[in-house]
C-alpha cells in the first residue's frame, strides 16, 4: 500500500497510507541526512514526500530528489488555505494536513529554483542592501555638510573635502 508523507517547515511530520489513517507521526531534525534516513527506515512503500514551499523545503526538497524519493513542494498560499479550516492549528496538526494534501492531490506542485539561481538572487539581494546603504550615507554626509555650511554641489565627499577645519574636530566622538 502507498504512503504519503506531509513534512512541516518546523520538520513535524505525518506518515499516512492511501486510506487516510496515519501510520507514524515524529519530529526530525532538519538536517537532510537525518530526514532521509527517517525516510529509508519507515519499510513503507513511499508514494511521495509534500513539503510547503520554502527557503528551507527548497533545501530538503533538492537532497530528497537527489536521493531517488518522490517529493513534491506544495504552494504555500494554497497550503494554508487548506489547513485553516482545522480548528487547533499545530505543526502537528499541519504536517498531518499536508499529508492529506498530498494523498487526495489536492495541491498545486511549486517549480524548485536551481541552485545558480538561488545562489544570483541572493547575491542581488545583497548588492540591493549595500546600494541602499551606500546612498544613505551618502545622504546623511551631504546633510552634515550642508549643516556646517559647506556647498553641497557634486558628490558628497567632494563637497566634505571643502567643508572648515573645525567641523572635523566637531563631528569627532
Amino acid at each position: 500500500m502507498d504512503h504519503f508523507v506531509g513534512i512541516d517547515v518546523s520538520l513535524e511530520s505525518c506518515v499516512v497510507n492511501r486510506s487516510g489513517a496515519t501510520v507514524r507521526e515524529a519530529k526530525v531534525s532538519c538536517e537532510p541526512e537525518a530526514l532521509i534516513a527517517f525516510l529509508r527506515d519507515l519499510d513503507h512503500n513511499l508514494a511521495c514526500v509534500g513539503l510547503e514551499a520554502g527557503p528551507l523545503s527548497q533545501w530538503l526538497h533538492r537532497h530528497l530528489r537527489d536521493t531517488g524519493l518522490e517529493a513534491v513542494l506544495m504552494e504555500t498560499r494554497q497550503v494554508k488555505g487548506a489547513l485553516k479550516a482545522m480548528p487547533i492549528k499545530t505543526d502537528r496538526r499541519d504536517a498531518v494536513g499536508i499529508a492529506q494534501l498530498i494523498r487526495m492531490g489536492w495541491f498545486r506542485p511549486v517549480h524548485r529554483k536551481s541552485v545558480s539561481t538561488q545562489e544570483l538572487r541572493a547575491l542581488l539581494g545583497a548588492r540591493r542592501t549595500l546600494q541602499k546603504s551606500m546612498i544613505s550615507i551618502e545622504l546623511s554626509m551631504r546633510a552634515c555638510c550642508a549643516g556646517s555650511g559647506s556647498s553641497s554641489g557634486g558628490s558628497a565627499a567632494g563637497s566634505c573635502r571643502t567643508a572648515p577645519a573645525n567641523w572635523q574636530a566637531a563631528t569627532r566622538c
